[in-house]
């Protein structure tokens, strides 16, 4: 490994641009917001001008977002059910709500950390063109 290819990497690090993708802020400064809306990247951060729209973020939030919500929800459904015996209607109606609420919490903040990782990867387009 060359002294370049470590520096390369290094003055990107990884997971303070995760943080900052989960808090929906640009990966670069911490400051911008990442999103126009509620998933649209914004094209280049108001703060520090980063480009973003080099993202290519795609499936992999939505993928995420069902996985967490899934293991974290199907024991729940579970340990609920065999706790309290509610009807089937009553567990339908308190699990697809909260099945709902968590999967629109999570998503924005997971394309902010896949639009993070990118960036400090230098992947899809994010590398210095200097």
């Amino acid at each position: 490994m060359t002294d370049q290819t470590v520096t390369m990497e290094d003055d990107r690090p990884t997971w303070p641009a995760i943080r900052r993708g989960l808090n929906q802020r640009c990966p670069n400064c911490g400051q911008g917001h990442l999103f126009n809306g509620y998933l649209k990247v914004k094209d280049t951060c108001p703060v520090c001008r980063q480009e973003l729209f080099h993202h290519r973020a795609d499936d992999g939030p939505a993928y995420l977002t069902i996985l967490i919500v899934g293991h974290l929800m199907a024991p729940l459904i579970l340990m609920f059910f065999v706790r309290f015996r509610p009807e089937p209607l009553v567990t339908f109606t308190v699990f697809a709500v909260g099945c709902v609420a968590l999967s629109l919490y999570l998503l924005p903040r997971l394309k902010g950390a896949i639009v993070a990782i990118q960036w400090a990867r230098r992947m899809h387009g994010f590398g210095d063109t200097a």
